[in-house]
């Protein structure tokens, strides 16, 4: 049984209550949580500038291609495992993320290791800031009211980056973020 075969409905920990009704549902996009939280392309050209650092001194040793091969022979691995391991961290959020909007509130369900689902009353929203990307994808960080906090560490990835004083929960890497922020 996996741990979400329970839900009564799916990405919300119970049935709506009555009067309240879903509105939209969705989860990130895969390649919008690689690139954007997990800096898969960052790390990528980090190990890229660390192969070509390599080769170049190799040559400029004057070991030749044996010299460039000795010097890739750990950096590869370590460049696939890196980047496979981010691949993996990114495809598991996105697989076990459902971000759900009522006429009420906000549901994020979230967590790869220890699920759970944070509700956001909208009586407790302040404001919701909408981030939109080039692709298309983009954020909805919400700002809110009252002396009730959400901690950052709780809320990661699935919170505005750096507004560590004052955690927003938001809605990450949407793929179509235009369209959610209408609803």
């Amino acid at each position: 049984m996996m741990e979400h075969d329970v839900e009564p409905v799916r990405g919300l920990p119970e049935r709506l209550p009555a009067g309240e009704r879903m509105l939209w549902q969705g989860s990130p996009s895969f390649a919008a949580l690689a690139t954007q939280v997990f800096h898969i392309r960052a790390v990528g050209a980090y190990f890229g500038a660390l192969l070509a650092w390599s080769a170049i001194s190799a040559l400029y040793d004057g070991q030749g291609w044996a010299g460039i091969a000795a010097g890739w022979v750990w950096l590869v691995p370590g460049a696939v495992l890196g980047l496979g391991l981010l691949g993996l961290f990114a495809w598991l959020y996105q697989r076990t993320t459902i971000y759900t909007i009522t006429n009420r509130r906000i549901v994020l369900r979230i967590g790869v290791a220890v699920p759970k689902a944070i509700n956001v009353p909208y009586a407790i929203v302040a404001e919701a800031a909408l981030q939109k990307r080039a692709d298309g994808s983009g954020d909805i960080a919400l700002t809110l009211t009252g002396k009730d906090r959400i901690a950052y560490a709780h809320l990661w990835p699935h919170v505005r980056p750096w507004a560590l004083s004052d955690a927003q929960p938001a809605l990450r890497c949407l793929p179509e973020v235009e369209k959610v922020a209408q609803v």
